[in-house]
């Protein structure tokens, strides 16, 4: 199988093409730049270096969120219109199980992947490998560092932090967990693409048009909307509009 994978959830933008689980292209960036601007051109130029063309892939994979609202609707946009245009299968991955993959495969360890989301919030998972496959534990979610690291304080495994963002809470959570932490390596901690593809194989394909991004966290607009109409039932404002 050929998959194409982009994430585009932060400020890192991540392209990469695959084949059979090897990885014959990837690009990973890491400065501030417009995605909506820079990923169909990194795209093209990965399906290039690859060898291949849009028409030789099977399926593509996206991370859906959570992360930078407008930089999870860039690349799931991108995603959705390549797959409906394309008729090729799309696959949407958690953006904190695409970090939790960058870590030792020691079904030893939890593995706690971690997003800014700031005033001391973070987006934030629990998953493990067990037996070469990652596995999530718990549920992602929008929660405060401080009330995160004391419930992770429970777990008697050693936990894997991961993500650019960790330091930012890196206080925190070795006050609360002590000699059980552990923080993955710089160069270890920014999302690719070639994981988001590994991880994508093994999904099952979504239906495309009803495909939209998880934030985990409502948007400010989601928000607004449900605080002038508290008694509207009618699901996700990103689904109606």
């Amino acid at each position: 199988m050929r998959i194409l994978a982009m994430d585009t959830s932060n400020q890192s933008m991540s392209v990469a093409v695959t084949e059979n689980g090897v990885t014959l292209a990837e690009q990973l960036t890491n400065v501030k730049r417009n995605h909506s601007i820079q990923l169909m051109p990194t795209v093209e130029r990965v399906i290039k270096d690859a060898g291949l063309t849009i028409d030789d892939i099977d399926r593509v994979v996206v991370a859906k969120g959570p992360g930078s609202y407008t930089g999870v609707r860039i690349a799931v946009t991108v995603a959705k219109t390549l797959a409906w245009t394309k008729s090729i299968e799309l696959v949407g991955v958690s953006s904190l199980k695409v970090l939790a993959g960058n870590t030792p495969q020691d079904d030893n360890l939890l593995i706690v992947p971690i997003m800014d989301a700031r005033r001391g919030n973070i987006y934030t998972g629990l998953y493990q490998f067990v037996n070469g496959t990652l596995e999530q534990l718990e549920t992602d979610q929008h929660i405060s560092a401080e009330l995160w690291a004391n419930r992770l304080s429970a777990r008697k495994e050693t936990i894997m932090i991961v993500g650019v963002d960790a330091v930012k809470h890196q206080e925190v959570f070795e006050e609360k967990l002590q000699d059980k932490v552990r923080i993955l390596p710089t160069f270890q901690q920014l999302p690719r693409a070639s994981v988001l593809a590994w991880i994508g194989a093994q999904a099952v394909p979504e239906e495309i048009h009803p495909f939209v991004p998880e934030y985990t966290k409502l948007t400010e607009a989601e928000e607004k909307w449900k605080e002038a109409n508290p008694d509207d039932k009618g699901g996700s404002l990103v689904e109606k509009y």
